[in-house]
């Protein structure tokens, strides 16, 4: 029998691969809407609902999964919700209107809900509680990988097989990953690895529910929802959208070079987020002072991004845009400080409502930032002065929720 110091090593890389499937999917739409357009005739608004469509579903999915993830544990959640996902991505490869390519989307934000916090929850089980910081902060960096295969690696697979055959290809991998882990993952190891490790909680009602009472009642649950919801929120609204038209129509600079800043982002926090696990971990071991700085960070560098001008030169703008991803990266820290502020045997449900708030967070942003803009500027809703505006109202909530944040309990890793 394989010993456990062995098989965590196994589960571990297998259910982060389901997270960058996620990722994979959050971002997918960007690079086949041209094909869209071209097939099916679809309007920007169906693109954007069609995008919208995950992101909904993603994250009214974590309130069920709040209440089963600690009761079924995370390797039937993943396993069950990943095999929907696959299905999702078939009735997308098949749809024939704007409809049926939504409820594949639909079907794909169900199937990857579980994905991050069943993650988290895996580690909680199998990993000393002073190793969960470094290794959720190297889940989130991994999970990275996915926006990047969701651009260039997608475009090559679209172009030899077109956009139908390539989301069937990517089904067929979701359905293999989903099966190799259910096969492999087991919710807990043989041996306890400490205090923090709990047996599942049961699927009774009234347990849940009290469990989930006793989360709500919780001000720190709050405070970091709050802080999880504006920090990438806006992260994800200026990587996935906002930056874009601010660098192309108001900066002056080139598509490619634009791509290239937006990719830069992502580096940054593929760079940071292992760090700042290991800074919290090992070095300060400390998580509200890790967020509140990154909050605060973050609002600096949108904050110098309205002091750009067109001639700042591309080695400004490149400096920028990768301290903006990187800084972002200590938000990650929020699910550390969250599960160490409830009761182990509610992490997965304090971990999953977070990420409720997370991923509305985005859809917030997205369209309320977008709705200001034409708003406030309906004659250049992407001039200068537009961006200068969204800029500093963004950098003032982060700046706002980092006050808040300091309201919350510090918590220290334990072996």
């Amino acid at each position: 029998m394989m010993p456990d110091s062995v098989k965590r090593w196994i589960i571990f890389p297998i259910a982060c691969l389901l997270f960058v499937l996620s990722q994979f999917y959050r971002s997918s739409i960007a690079v086949i809407t041209p094909d869209l357009i071209r097939d099916l005739s679809v309007s920007p608004s169906g693109l954007s609902l069609i995008s919208a469509a995950f992101f909904y579903a993603f994250a009214l999915t974590q309130i069920p999964i709040s209440m089963y993830l600690d009761g079924i544990g995370p390797r039937i959640a993943m396993t069950a919700l990943s095999l929907v996902a696959a299905a999702g991505a078939l009735v997308f490869a098949t749809g024939h209107s704007v409809d049926l390519l939504v409820a594949g989307r639909v079907l794909m934000g169900i199937g990857m809900a579980c994905n991050l916090m069943g993650t988290l929850k895996l580690i909680t089980l199998w990993f000393t509680p002073l190793r969960f910081a470094t290794l959720s902060a190297l889940v989130f960096s991994l999970g990275t990988l996915g926006n990047l295969v969701a651009a260039t690696p997608l475009v090559v697979l679209v172009q030899a097989l077109g956009w139908r055959q390539a989301f069937m290809v990517i089904g067929a991998a979701n359905l293999l990953l989903a099966l190799l882990f259910y096969l492999i993952a087991r919710d807990r190891p043989q041996s306890a690895i400490g205090s923090d490790m709990p047996a599942a909680t049961g699927t009774n009602a009234q347990t849940m529910l009290s469990g989930l009472g006793r989360l709500l009642r919780e001000k720190d649950y709050w405070i970091i929802s709050l802080g999880t919801f504006c920090r990438y929120g806006i992260f994800a609204a200026v990587q996935a959208l906002w930056a874009g038209p601010f660098l192309i129509q108001a900066m002056g600079i080139t598509p490619v070079s634009a791509g290239n800043l937006l990719l830069l982002m992502s580096i940054g926090l593929l760079v940071g987020s292992p760090l700042c696990g290991w800074l919290s971990d090992v070095v300060l071991r400390k998580r509200k002072a890790i967020v509140v700085t990154g909050l605060v960070a973050m609002g600096l560098m949108l904050a110098l991004f309205t002091r750009l001008t067109p001639d700042a030169g591309m080695p400004v703008f490149a400096l920028l845009f990768f301290s903006f991803g990187f800084v972002s990266s200590a938000g990650n820290i929020m699910y550390t400080h969250i599960k160490e502020r409830m009761p182990p045997a509610n992490a997965g449900a304090a971990m999953t409502g977070i990420n409720f708030f997370t991923m509305i967070g985005v859809a917030v942003f997205l369209q309320g930032l977008g709705h200001l803009l034409q708003l406030r500027h309906p004659q250049a809703a992407l001039g200068a002065a537009a961006f200068t505006e969204l800029f500093l109202l963004c950098a003032l909530c982060l700046w706002a929720t980092a006050a808040a944040y300091l309201m919350t309990r510090e918590t220290t890793p334990h072996k």
